[in-house]
């Protein structure tokens, strides 16, 4: 890390840049957020934060109550517990412990006293409508992407019916159930009128497509996702390969969209954490590479979870124009590994790249994950930015302000547009 006060000639510099990191909007494109419409689907709260698969499974390193009487506890059973095990009991160093604190302190909330019952009476004044403007503010984002699924039971009712869309809300598709489940869906898409069989005939490859086409319509995606598992394989012969080359990939290059893909996560490693019982295990990038290298009509976005696999991708993308890297996903949305990502990153990409995404559940979780990944991009930024002094090169504050706009939004826009 850069110390600055060992090059004060370069300390406007600092600040110049310190300053477009924290004025410069965002816009977050992957969460698991919902529209205000969608009621009690879009969470939000102290006990939401509390009851975060993170601190959950954080919790469970202290609990020794069995994990069946836990989840029979209420929810704000489950928040106490957490609460007392992980601010009363210790210090709350973590990172998600510390993500909580930064969201209460930065609505204006009094941590000093560690009342838990007197920040939910805070919360309680609040209605979500003008507790997402609030929140937003906080976090100096302008628009959210979520993560929304036609294979869910709670929310597919709500596009079906319509409603007045929020605009700071865009869409992603998400495939997971249909690429990964592929025999458990074919029921599902025939009940809704999609006449597709088990074996992926001509003919049901093509209703695959109307219902992506009918969907990516409906919620005005802005790209389609997967999040597979470590041993995911492309090309092959299972249904979920056979499906993304010939519905999937076709579907996107037709509708201009970015096929997204999250690969690294072990599901249920200990099912009895539920949510948060999932791990992470090291990808074959031979896969992606496939994938761009097989379709260069294609456009692909991607993050990683393991951390050894983030120097190849970032060679993955150095080689193809096709794949934009974003985000410190889940394990890795912790200040240390930012910083080496981020830092990775510049080096050999430059500027093309979205460092960060929040991936968060919960509302509030935006305003903590973009001020700690504020501060460290800054940092990053800062040090570029002066050994480019260095050489004489120095950048305008207009220029600045620019490359900020890029990482914080704008190189994926550009990308998806491309």
């Amino acid at each position: 890390m850069t110390n600055l006060n060992a090059k004060p000639k370069h300390a406007r510099l600092a600040a110049l840049v310190e300053k477009a990191v924290q004025e410069t909007s965002v816009s977050d494109i992957h969460t698991h957020l919902y529209d205000p419409a969608f009621g009690e689907l879009l969470l939000w709260g102290i006990d939401d934060l509390l009851v975060y698969h993170y601190l959950v499974s954080e919790a469970f390193r202290y609990l020794d109550l069995p994990y069946d009487k836990f989840w029979a506890l209420s929810k704000t059973q489950q928040a106490d517990l957490i609460w007392e095990k992980l601010f009363l009991e210790n210090s709350p160093v973590s990172e998600s412990c510390r993500g909580v604190l930064t969201c209460l302190h930065a609505l204006g909330l009094d941590v000093k006293k560690r009342d838990l019952v007197a920040l939910r009476r805070s919360f309680a004044k609040w209605k979500p409508q003008d507790y997402v403007t609030r929140v937003m503010a906080a976090a100096g984002v302008t628009s959210v992407c979520m993560t929304n699924s036609p294979f869910d039971d709670l929310e597919r009712p709500v596009w079906e019916r319509g409603f007045p869309r929020d605009e700071r809300f865009t869409a992603a598709l998400r495939l997971d159930p249909l690429l990964l489940s592929w025999k458990s869906v074919v029921p599902r898409l025939r009940d809704w009128g999609y006449g597709v069989q088990a074996s992926l005939s001509a003919k049901t490859i093509s209703e695959v497509r109307r219902f992506l086409a009918d969907w990516s319509r409906r919620i005005q995606a802005r790209y389609l996702m997967v999040s597979v598992p470590p041993e995911f394989q492309f090309p092959g012969k299972d249904d979920g390969a056979q499906l993304i080359e010939h519905a999937v990939l076709p579907h996107c290059r037709e509708f201009g969209l970015p096929f997204a893909l999250m690969p690294g996560v072990k599901r249920a490693v200990n099912p009895q954490l539920r949510l948060a019982g999932d791990g992470v295990g090291l990808t074959n990038l031979a896969s992606l590479q496939n994938l761009c290298a097989g379709f260069p009509e294609n456009k692909f976005a991607a993050t990683v979870l393991a951390r050894e696999n983030q120097h190849e991708l970032c060679i993955l993308a150095r080689k193809f124009r096709n794949l934009h890297i974003f985000g410190c996903w889940w394990f890795l949305n912790n200040p240390s590994l930012i910083e080496e990502m981020t830092r990775m990153r510049l080096e050999l990409l430059g500027l093309s790249v979205t460092p960060q995404h929040s991936d968060a559940r919960v509302l509030d979780q935006i305003i903590y994950k973009w001020r700690h990944s504020r501060k460290i991009i800054a940092q990053v930024l800062v040090e570029k930015y002066t050994d480019l002094a260095d050489t004489g090169w120095v950048v305008s504050e207009e220029e600045l302000r620019r490359d900020v706009r890029n990482l914080f939004g704008g190189a994926f826009e550009r990308f998806c547009k491309a």
